[in-house]
């Protein structure tokens, strides 16, 4: 248990019903009438979803203890995906389901944080941007344009994003874990 003065970016909260909340941000209030308050933006550890929260100043709330460790993707059992634990070297299999949009961006040996809750695992973190090779695009032709041209590209991974006209097949480039988006060339 917690005290709402105490809440921190990043806490995660046990509410309604056993829930999992993640506190995004947070901010004390102390309005010139009435008792200081607690206004809290919270995400959903399972589903994403953000809501807007206020609790009453000194307010005691439930905290749930979240183990995050960096592991590392081995390989693909079935529908599961199996992570090495870099100090112990346990391994885990993680359902297709929980790995969610990171597995657009799993190579064998990349490291990813686990989250972890009375040994359920809630999600699969990867780092803002990873490095990977582009297994086929077509050549770009440049035509008559104005602004800078874009053409599929499919990653090593199989995820299909889209990339600039002069990137070739088998270049390494920085693509964006949260959007997909391409970042730039890696230079070899």
């Amino acid at each position: 248990m917690a005290s709402t003065n105490d809440l921190k970016n990043g806490m995660v909260l046990k509410l309604d019903a056993g829930q999992l909340w993640s506190v995004v941000e947070f901010q004390h209030v102390k309005p010139g009438k009435g008792p200081a308050f607690v206004r809290t933006k919270l995400k959903n550890v399972l589903s994403g979803k953000v809501v807007d929260k206020t609790f009453n100043a000194g307010v005691k709330v439930e905290t749930a203890t979240v183990d995050k460790r960096d592991m590392q993707f081995s390989y693909m059992d079935g529908e599961y995906f199996v992570f090495m634990d870099m100090e112990t070297y346990d391994q885990l299999h993680i359902d297709r389901k929980v790995v969610g949009d990171a597995a657009n961006f799993l190579v064998e040996g990349f490291e990813a944080t686990v989250a972890q809750h009375e040994g359920e695992v809630l999600f699969v973190e990867l780092p803002a941007a990873v490095e990977l090779t582009i297994q086929e695009t077509e050549p770009g032709v440049q035509g008559d344009r104005s602004t800078g041209g874009t053409k599929p590209a499919t990653l090593e991974t199989g995820h299909q994003i889209q990339v600039p006209l002069f990137i070739t097949t088998g270049e390494k480039i920085k693509v964006d874990t949260r959007t997909s988006d391409y970042l730039g060339r890696v230079n070899s």
